[in-house]
């Protein structure tokens, strides 16, 4: 419940539909168990084989004629030969049949084996961005290091001929794949630069190997392909939004980028010695689809190179599409999906959408995928999932996932026929569509940061209009002139479809399961509910990447755990972008803590993000894009809370930069911030004042990040807070602060808290603790001199004091590098005479 938002007035309903979890495994396992046979039964009658229980097999004679021998293959090696019954005796064919059915475990192995090195494959791709980026946030622009982005145009090097002879064969394929292990290797560099250094060169080797394989046209790539994205995405499903083999996940975890190492040694020794029999029986069968006689190279580049980027950009986590869907809370209940539970549908559907080109081959309806009317299908729910949100919005980027990975034969195998006259072209160009693209997206939300990002700005409209109009060309519009042929692989006469359907099932599967493993067994509980006081904190977390390039999930959760905060508001969060990793900061805290979550604006709004964690159940909640007439985005999220029976507005807001430089004490280690437009800081200083003084006269939480100093003048955003929103200070007497402030109303401030940023962040953790006043009642007294009555923790109870291990300093005590720092020590405050709590 704590991850899944689930209100307390609807828990009991809740508890009465997770009884049934086990029914719901069983028929599960009932339903793929069924699934499974049918699709075993579909294999074997496509083979040709037959099972015979009892005494007495049919005879040779009853038999159809075959060629001498058949071929069992995989990936272009044959692994075997498999002779057709001899007429001998019944119990020969009997044999026969049987060791048919019962292939040796080499096949098996060996399509495990492709499948691991394609997953690898991609994690190792989709790295390489959010290493990079590491750099263009610490200088909130363009640092240099995204040259490196043009290490994905490594096909071009293919031009050279004794290159591409070099890559396809076995020799030059596994030089390559041990080459591409730097990029695994690289989470044992402490240095960003260093693993940059690392990831780049190994992206180079990998996407090289990748079209040299795909252009040794073994056939089935496109399915290996396919099943590599969905390890991929089940990993980060799995793993709270994180590949665990990304070079910059925590270090302290390295134990899955260390399994992951040696089953990639293990995989491309498998590869390298896999066996070669030579037989005259044909390998493959291929089914011919028509295409354009004028096809040309160039409309074979865009289509692949827009796919790559979008299902990269869309489908590559299952949450992706959730965050852009994601409106918040109605009734005390989420208005659409949940990233936590409906990641695995979204999960499931991508495996369906591999599972249709399979299917369709067989029944020699392939060509339905590349009809004009399947692109009308794909378009549309493209313009869905921009268009709509909530559970609409999500259906539609559901269709538009099953249209993506259905399509994934149609696009790699045409710019593989295509590539026979110029590998060069076909795929440098469409790395080259992907870089762009990949840009593209970036400047929508980075304008502010990038020369000439005002013309991107907020339009992903286009963005997704350009990748749709790129994929457009790997259909057919016209029924003149189709004399040549698309040729797509598939596998009949050996296990590797069998293989592969299975497989897809066990990915669902797991998807569901790992969902209904995290699935929480209690609502949310605050962390001192008797005495009814709550801890609030802001904190910008840098897009989740802390000092060391680092993934910072794991350390955020920890200072929020040993802060015991009830209500959080996080900013710099919204990392579904290929820029970050498309992540989720919020899964580890919700997973190990229990909150309830508002995710906040997702991709489509264009902002760096705002996130609420609440103990307390979220009863209704709104996003807000503030006025920024010129400058970046300003995203906010007003929610009301149910606190210990009390309604209570919290307001989290993130209002972007400013020109002055910052207190050292406060955001360590930063440079000058950029320019924001004086215009934008007052126009949505102004908008929060009103969503705070249209709340009155119910309490007010105020957690954001405004860029000023205190008291500075209008139209300077803080007189225009504390007056035209009706709220306080937490402390005016603290003027050693710049972006981050606590605010609030019709409360009792007993605690106020400032803790060091560590290596987490760029930026503090700001904590106010707060009491409410008894049920019915209201603030006694609200007088500057009843607000400041300072005290020593000695004379509170000791449920308001903070932890005292964070006591210390820069060079000792404290824990993790936090400590309480500007103060030395929280600051305490007695309630005011005839305070009623």
């Amino acid at each position: 419940m704590a991850s899944l938002g689930i209100p307390k007035s609807g828990f009991r309903l809740f508890q009465l539909r997770t009884s049934d979890t086990r029914s719901f495994f069983e028929w599960g396992l009932i339903f793929f168990d069924v699934l499974y046979d049918a699709i075993t039964e579909q294999e074997y009658k496509e083979a040709e084989l037959q099972i015979t229980l009892g005494l007495k097999a049919p005879s040779a004679k009853a038999m159809p004629e075959k060629a001498s021998s058949e071929s069992a293959t995989f990936n272009g090696a044959v692994l075997g030969t498999i002779a057709p019954p001899k007429a001998k005796d019944a119990k020969s064919n009997q044999i026969s049949s049987s060791t048919s059915i019962f292939p040796d475990f080499r096949p098996f192995a060996s399509f495990l084996s492709d499948v691991y090195l394609s997953y690898i494959f991609t994690s190792i791709f989709t790295s390489l961005i959010p290493t990079l980026f590491y750099f263009s946030v610490w200088e909130l622009g363009l640092a240099g290091h995204e040259l490196a982005l043009l290490s994905t145009l490594s096909p071009v090097l293919l031009g050279i001929g004794p290159l591409l002879r070099w890559a396809k064969p076995r020799h030059g394929q596994t030089t390559l794949h041990l080459m591409g292990c730097l990029g695994l290797l690289a989470f044992v560099l402490d240095s960003p630069v260093l693993r940059l250094a690392a990831v780049a060169p190994a992206t180079a080797m990998v996407v090289l190997r990748q079209v040299a394989k795909w252009c040794s046209d073994e056939g089935g790539e496109w399915l290996i392909m396919g099943l590599g994205w969905l390890m991929s995405s089940l990993s980060k499903h799995l793993n709270h939004s994180n590949n665990p083999l990304w070079p910059f996940v925590d270090r302290k975890n390295n134990l899955y980028n260390s399994v992951g190492f040696a089953l990639t040694l293990a995989a491309i020794y498998e590869t390298h010695t896999r066996p070669t029999v030579i037989s005259s029986a044909p390998a493959k069968k291929e089914v011919k689809i028509s295409t354009p006689s004028g096809a040309s190279w160039f409309t074979a580049a865009l289509p692949l190179g827009s796919f790559l980027f979008t299902v990269h950009s869309l489908i590559a986590d299952p949450s992706t599409l959730i965050a852009w869907s994601w409106t918040g809370y109605q009734n005390g209940s989420p208005k659409g999906p949940v990233p936590h539970l409906h990641g695995a549908l979204t999960l499931v559907v991508q495996c369906a959408g591999l599972l249709i080109p399979m299917l369709l081959v067989p029944l020699n309806a392939f060509d339905l995928l590349m009809h004009p009317a399947w692109f009308a299908f794909g378009a549309l729910n493209a313009y869905i999932m921009y268009a709509y949100r909530n559970w609409t919005g999500y259906l539609g980027g559901l269709g538009l996932a099953l249209f993506l990975m259905s399509i994934t034969p149609v696009v790699l195998r045409r710019a593989v026929q295509t590539s026979e006259g110029g590998t060069v072209k076909v795929f440098g160009v469409a790395m080259g569509v992907y870089c762009l693209l990949n840009l593209a997206s970036i400047f929508t939300v980075a304008y502010a940061f990038v020369p000439g990002g005002v013309y991107f700005r907020e339009r992903t409209d286009c963005v997704l209009v350009a990748q749709m109009a790129c994929l457009a060309l790997a259909f057919r519009w016209s029924q003149v002139g189709y004399p040549q042929s698309l040729r797509v692989d598939v596998y009949p006469r050996n296990m590797m479809s069998s293989y592969s359907k299975a497989l897809i099932a066990v990915i669902s599967t797991l998807s569901v399961l790992g969902t209904l493993y995290r699935w929480p067994s209690s609502p949310p509980q605050p962390w001192k509910p008797g005495p009814r006081i709550f801890n609030a904190g802001i904190w910008t977390v840098h897009f989740g990447i802390d000092n060391g390039g680092r993934d910072s999930q794991q350390g955020i959760t920890n200072l929020i755990r040993d802060m015991q905060l009830d209500v959080v508001g996080l900013l710099e969060t919204d990392l579904h972008r290929t820029s970050f990793g498309h992540r989720d900061l919020t899964r580890v805290a919700i997973e190990q803590l229990g909150y309830y979550v508002d995710i906040g604006p997702g991709p489509n709004s264009h902002t760096w993000g705002a996130a609420l964690l609440s103990k307390f159940p979220i009863i209704n909640s709104t996003h807000h894009l503030l006025p920024s007439p010129h400058g970046e985005l300003a995203p906010a999220i007003e929610a009301v809370l149910d606190i210990y029976g009390t309604e209570v507005t919290v307001v989290v807001a993130h209002n972007g930069q400013g020109t002055v430089q910052m207190p050292y004490s406060f955001r360590q280690n930063s440079k000058d911030s950029k320019e924001e437009d004086p215009l934008d800081r007052e126009l949505q200083s102004r908008e929060l004042a009103r969503i705070m003084a249209t709340s009155h006269p119910r309490p007010v939480v105020f957690l954001g990040y405004v860029v000023t100093k205190p008291h500075a003048q209008r139209p300077a955003p803080y007189y225009i807070l504390v007056e035209d929103g009706q709220v306080h200070d937490i402390d005016e007497e603290d003027e050693d602060r710049w972006c981050e402030y606590i605010m609030y109303r019709g409360l009792y401030r007993t605690s106020y808290a400032r803790i060091s940023r560590g290596s987490i962040t760029d930026t503090e953790l700001q904590i106010g603790q707060f009491a409410l006043p008894k049920h019915g009642t209201k603030v006694t007294n609200e007088t500057r001199t009843a607000r400041y009555l300072r005290s020593h923790k000695e004379i509170l109870p000791e449920h308001h004091w903070f932890p005292m291990e964070y006591y210390g300093n820069e060079i000792q005590g404290g824990v993790n590098g936090h400590f309480y720092h500007v103060f030395g020590t929280p600051l305490y405050y007695n309630f005011p005479e005839n305070a009623v709590v």
